[in-house]
């Protein structure tokens, strides 16, 4: 199954030169689920989002891809 990319957060944490360790450790989680967040391959809760959201200094749309279709 191909999965879409649901959230940006590999992408906004290499823009502003930041790791998942150093999120995982701001955010107090292990690394590995840091690891699955930025893959996609599990999601973030709407809280963590704006957690982190809150840590990078961006507004929480920016850490999610849009679903909109440009014609």
């Amino acid at each position: 199954m191909n999965k879409k990319a649901i959230n940006r957060l590999k992408a906004v944490l290499a823009e502003q030169a930041k790791t998942n360790k150093w999120l995982a450790e701001q955010l107090g989680k292990n690394e590995t689920t840091i690891s699955r967040w930025c893959t996609n391959e599990v999601q973030p809760s709407m809280e963590n989002l704006v957690a982190i959201a809150k840590l990078l200094e961006v507004d929480v749309k920016e850490l999610i891809n849009s679903t909109k279709i440009t014609k």
